[in-house]
Formats: structure tokens, sequence, C-alpha cells
């Protein structure tokens, strides 16, 4: 299955707290399921802008797990990316590209090496029932 490596809490965000937009600095023209891999890389800075990623747009304060506790270095769910766009009135886009995302599903954690752009993982390395 196709995967993307996300950083934390970005990834968690996808899952947990209606983020539907992944952005990025290239576009796509996939559609479809793809595995969420949390990268294993996550600095304070980034875990602290992710606990009120709404500020600007006036939204509900988001509540993070502890720092230690967010999964990093696998797999933790997949989404449908359905679109690619330029431009969203989302409030989680400010990219030059956004993924489109819907229907996010968490999965036990599976640990992964992650991989710039999509990538492959076999069948056979997912555990899911």
């Amino acid at each position: 299955m196709i995967a993307l490596s996300i950083r934390q809490p970005w990834a968690w965000h996808i899952l947990h707290s209606g983020k539907d937009i992944e952005n990025r600095d290239w576009p796509t023209r996939f559609r479809g399921r793809v595995l969420i891999h949390a990268s294993k890389g996550v600095t304070r800075a980034e875990y602290e802008v992710g606990q009120d990623p709404l500020w600007a747009s006036g939204g509900p304060t988001i509540e993070l797990p502890p720092f230690e506790q967010l999964e990093r270095g696998g797999i933790v769910g997949s989404v449908e990316i359905v679109d690619c766009v330029a431009v969203s009135a989302s409030p989680w886009f400010f990219g030059r590209f956004g993924f489109v995302l819907r229907d996010p599903k968490p999965l036990p954690f599976i640990p992964w090496k992650g991989q710039l752009g999509f990538f492959e993982i076999p069948d056979s390395a997912m555990r899911i029932t």
C-alpha cells in the first residue's frame, strides 16, 4: 500500500482533529487511500505550534497528547486523498499545494522507516485485521 510521511503533530491532527488538508510544495495526481506514516523527528517548537494550529481562524483550541506520547517513526493510520488544490478555504491550508483529505482512520502503531514522497509498504508488513 502507498504511504506518506507526515511530521507530528500534523499526522495526529489528520487522524483526530479534522485536519483536512496536507500542505506540500509539490502537486499529486494520486487519488485514493494512503497510509499515514508519522515521521520520527518532531521538535518542541513544532509541537507548540501544533497545540493551537487554528488560532488564525478563531477555531477551537486542540488538546494534543503529551509530547513524549506522540507516536513517531511508524504507521499510525490511513486517509483518502480526494483532490490536490492550489487554493482552499480550509483553515489548515497554507501551502503551495494541498492534498484534500477525507475519512481518516487511526490504526495500531506499526514501526516503519519513512521516506520522502509517496512510498510503498508491502501488504505483508501490515497487521491490520
